[in-house]
């Protein structure tokens, strides 16, 4: 397996490529090239080097270009005047950026239709991990092959292949048409998630309990009003926060006042990334394996007000969603 090793030297990164192989049963590391100190021009040495290192370098290739892309936009980060954030420490802001500037400068400048068939695998991922957090027993690979050529997985509930189906089909709409961020999109988009699979449509019209959570979701006569609360909160701080931190603090808003009777997570999801691809950032995927972290966060976050954006409520919010923001966008759109 071929990898690049970076050597810090007083703060100055030099750059190795390394080998490890097994040879009888043992782990063998051997640095094979110096790389230098310049990472805008790791991928050239790459392709100077003798013939005998190509078969593992093209093993390696995606772990390489991952490592040249994600570090190359890094530094580039790292020279950007940054503002002080009070919810996002200085390491997830210029990692961040670099993912900005990555999908600005790189993947925006596709051709559209490869960018369309980037986010068609990315969807597969996200409707996955969207639906298995709320119970869906669909695997990766059934949802694949149900999405992409219609092979529908046996021993699977017709509910449970319309939550994948309506998934793709309500990120696609988004995606190609790009409408105002409104109540009534939100109301348009649960009804669309929820097709045929639930037929009550907009808001609830009864109390509900949140199973197993540590907040009350807003009263039936409430549900109206507070969502007119979160819209205008939404408008207030829609140019005053980071992209992450608002579309995770509204994610977490929305949860909170859980205002259908089904499919709200799906919805609040759909519409995380709704936000951030309005304001020019790449959507992302939380993982199911990461479930119980991701509502542990969102519970601390509970404390908070409707209407509040204490740092020290949505600390562990951010945080992990500035990780899995993080980790999506390099495995899903470093093409």
């Amino acid at each position: 397996m071929a990898y690049i090793y970076v050597k810090n030297i007083h703060g100055i990164p030099y750059y190795y490529l390394r080998i490890s192989k097994r040879i009888k049963g043992k782990i063998v590391i051997k640095d094979i090239a110096y790389l230098g100190k310049d990472i805008s021009k790791i991928q050239e040495k790459l392709d100077k080097l003798p013939l005998k290192y190509k078969q593992e370098i093209r093993k390696g290739y995606r772990n390489l270009k991952l490592f040249i892309d994600s570090n190359y936009y890094l530094e580039k980060a790292k020279t950007l005047k940054l503002k002080s954030n009070k919810y996002l420490n200085r390491e997830f802001q210029e990692k961040i950026e670099a993912i900005k500037l990555h999908f600005t400068n790189h993947f925006l400048k596709l051709d559209l239709r490869t960018q369309m068939d980037v986010y068609k695998d990315f969807l597969i991922e996200f409707a996955y991990n969207t639906t298995s957090i709320e119970g869906n027993t669909i695997t990766l690979k059934e949802a694949n092959k149900l999405l992409t050529e219609n092979l529908t997985p046996k021993e699977r509930t017709i509910r449970e292949i319309f939550d994948l189906q309506n998934t793709q089909r309500v990120f696609l709409y988004l995606v190609e048409t790009k409408p105002e961020m409104t109540q009534d999109l939100i109301i348009k988009v649960h009804d669309m998630l929820m097709e045929n699979i639930d037929e009550r449509k907009g808001y609830r019209a009864q109390d509900i309990r949140v199973f197993k959570s540590h907040f009350e979701a807003s009263p039936v006569k409430y549900v109206k009003i507070d969502m007119c609360l979160l819209f205008k909160w939404f408008k207030e701080y829609k140019n005053k926060m980071h992209p992450l931190v608002l579309a995770a603090l509204f994610h977490q808003k929305f949860e909170k006042i859980h205002p259908f009777s089904d499919g709200n997570g799906r919805t609040g999801r759909m519409m995380m990334n709704y936000i951030l691809m309005q304001l020019k950032y790449p959507p992302f995927i939380i993982r199911k394996k990461n479930r119980s972290e991701y509502l542990g966060a969102l519970s601390k976050a509970d404390k908070s007000g409707l209407d509040k954006v204490e740092p020290k409520y949505f600390r562990d919010l951010i945080n992990y969603s500035s990780m899995e923001f993080i980790d999506s966008y390099w495995q899903n759109f470093n093409v």
